[in-house]
This record gives C-alpha cells, structure tokens and sequence, in this order.
C-alpha cells in the first residue's frame, strides 16, 4: 500500500452514510450548494456538479459548500472531454431547421459549430488537485490514467460514471475506485462513454447485477428511483448506495430554473424521451414539442448542438414556454415534489 492510498479512505467507507443515497451532481443550476448542504444534513451523500463551470465559478461552488456543511465528506463531478468529430453539413442543416424557432423567439443562434470546448476539464482538474475533495466523479469518458493516479496522489477517491459491464471494466482498468452505475431510465444525459452508442433500455438493477458480476468495484446505482421501493431493490441488486436525482428537482434547495419546476408538475407532460434534439447527446427530456419536432433531424455532436440550441432554450426558458426547453427527468418524475430535500430523503429512505 502507498503512502497516497493509506491517506485516500475507501469509498465503502465514505458512501457509509445515515441514509444509503447520493445526490446527483445535476449540472446547469439544478445542484447548487445549498442543495448539496442539505443533503449532507439529512444523512446523504452529496455531489457537486462541475459540469460546464470555469475552475473558479467551481472553487466558489467548493468554498460555499464548505461554509454550509462544514468538513464532511463530498464530491465533484467533472465532464470528461472527447473527440468533437462532427458532420458539418448535417449541423448545418439542423441550424437551418431551428432558424425560424430562433428567430421567434428573438434568440439568434451561430451556424459555425464550436469546435474547441473540453468544459475547461484540465483547469479544474488542476484546481482539485491543488485543494482536494474526498470524491471526484467522472462522466462522459475516461480521462487517461495518469489523472487518475494524480487525484489518488492527493488522496481523492475516483468514480467513473458507466452505463454497461464493458464501460465498467475500462474504469476499473484505469483505477478507478468504484462505479455510478446509471441505467437508461434516468434522467439528464446518458453517460456513455460512446456518445454515438445507443442507450439499450435495461433496468438499473438488472445492469448492476451484470456489472457486479464482471467488476469488483463499489457501485452507486441510478436511474428509475420513484420511491423507497426502488431503492430497496437497488441495494438488494448489489448497490452501496442510490443516487438521486430526477426527484430533488423540486426540493426548495434545488436551484432548478421555474419553466423545469411548472413543468414537472404538470399533468400535460405525460412521458419522457431520450433525445439528441438539445445537445447532441442523448438525453432523458420531458417530452414536449420540441422533441416532436426536432428529434429526428438533430446530429450526434456534443456539445456543437448544446452551444447551437442554448440560446433557443435560454430565451424560451425567460419566455415561460417549456415546449422549447430541455425538461431533464428521469422515469420517475412523477415522484419528486415541492418540499426540503431532507423529507425528499426521508420518504425514499428504505425500512431497515
């Protein structure tokens, strides 16, 4: 054992909290450091989302948690960065699509795709290494070994987002320290490592029980959690814990923007989709009509479809019209209610 793994506690040990429940690292505002506060109080685990921040605006993240939480264990998710390999003639095309959306709603929009954005990825990693947290959480990719071996130095557990059994064996490949298991029935992007793979529609605790068998690794598992129920099947699955997400959306703590808030309480919304339609990449949405609409013609290129539709879904978002904004939810959203996430917590928490 090295100096540096006999400083890093074992993520059994950091995940052993009062209540087997991780809170999703939901970027884009939706985890804000109250969110993750309260879930540290009311005996979770929780995640920072790094997740198209600057290494400062995540320093701030950092320093605010810290001053609401006090020292407790936490973590910080990172995007891994890939290959930006984009069809400019289809983007181009999609561009064209949009154009007369974009200009309804007054929110022009570049058709020169943005080809040199890795999420400020080597900025942040340097910045947690030089101020280290407990846990950092990858997702989208691997990052070569040596970043791994880097944040082990510091004494920082890593966990790389999977989402198959072959995914898993890479991570535990490169070192990783255990897994977030997501299955297709979460919400937000999937975090495949091939963003052009598709997504096989496969319960989570099914795939935990795959991956388990192939890996010795702790696992997280998420996607599909609506009450304690699933949870409890999770864990039975071969979980350490569950993480959550879909159903803090509504909590008082989530900064959740209002459009995303209305509309998950709203009985019109009555299915989710997984789409590329908003980014590029698939991701479970509320179905709404810009889904209908725009889904099929829409081109595997993240982030150049983030950065093309983002004013679209900023101004619609200022509009109040949530038919053209991204209403990440997992399966379960029927679930998640306005109230602190400690009760969101509570009422999830399995009977021991």
């Amino acid at each position: 054992m090295t100096a540096s793994d006999a400083a890093r506690p074992p993520v059994t040990e950091l995940l052993a909290t009062a209540r087997p429940l991780v809170g999703a690292p939901m970027a884009g505002g939706a985890t804000t450091p109250r969110l993750a506060a309260a879930i540290a109080a009311a005996g979770g685990f929780p995640f920072l989302a790094g997740g198209y921040l600057t290494a400062e605006a995540l320093r701030v993240q950092i320093d605010e948690f810290r001053q609401l939480a006090g020292h407790v264990p936490f973590g910080v998710n990172l995007f891994v960065p890939g290959q930006a390999v984009v069809d400019e003639a289809a983007f181009a095309a999609y561009a064209d699509r949009l154009a007369p959306l974009a200009d309804e709603l007054d929110a022009p929009i570049s058709v020169r795709p943005v080809m040199d954005d890795d999420d400020h990825f080597g900025e942040k990693l340097q910045a947690l290494l030089a101020d280290p947290v407990p846990v950092v959480s990858l997702t989208f990719g691997l990052p070569a070994p040596e970043a791994v071996a880097r944040l082990h130095a510091v004494g920082t557990c890593v966990l790389a987002t999977v989402t198959d059994a072959p995914e898993a064996e890479a991570a535990a490949g490169i070192g990783c320290d255990g897994l977030i298991v997501q299955g297709s029935r979460a919400g937000g992007h999937a975090g495949t490592h091939d963003p052009l793979r598709a997504v096989a529609e496969v319960e989570t605790a099914d795939l935990v029980r795959e991956v388990r068998e192939r890996v010795d690794l702790p696992v997280i598992a998420a996607g599909g959690v609506d009450g304690p129920e699933a949870v409890a099947a999770l864990l039975e699955a071969g979980a350490l814990a569950v993480q959550v997400g879909t159903l803090l959306l509504r909590t008082h703590e989530a900064g959740t923007s209002a459009v995303h808030r209305q509309a998950l309480a709203d009985p019109d919304f009555t299915q989710t989709a997984l789409t590329r339609a908003f980014t590029g990449r698939l991701a479970r949405s509320l179905r709404n009509r810009f889904i209908d609409d725009y889904a099929a013609a829409a081109p595997p290129a993240y982030p150049q479809v983030h950065h093309l539709t983002k004013p679209i879904r900023t101004a619609a978002a200022k509009a109040g019209q949530p038919d053209w904004v991204h209403l990440w939810a997992g399966t379960g959203w029927q679930s998640a209610r306005e109230e602190p996430a400690a009760a969101t917590l509570a009422r999830l928490t399995p009977p021991r």
